[in-house]
């Protein structure tokens, strides 16, 4: 079992960006999401099931994987 962890952030993003990701389907400045699942694609089903991710932009985007086999800090996130 892991925790696949996908994080992105529209703060700083401009017309310039066109080819940004946009990985949920409403307006957002930072988007995260956490999935616990034996494998990436199990995750993606669950995220497809859940109706709120857009897929495609979110698979471009590889996520943190954490297994879950030893004591870790699981996640941190800091904005300046």
């Amino acid at each position: 079992m892991h925790i696949y962890l996908w994080r992105h952030s529209n703060q700083f993003s401009s017309w310039s960006m066109i080819d940004e990701p946009q990985i949920y389907n409403d307006r957002y400045t930072s988007a995260e999401v956490a999935v616990m699942a034996t494998s990436k694609e199990e995750a993606y089903q669950l995220l497809a099931q859940d109706g709120h991710w857009n897929m495609d932009d979110l698979q471009r985007i590889e996520p943190e994987i954490i297994p879950l086999d030893a004591s870790r800090i699981l996640t941190s996130h800091i904005l300046f």
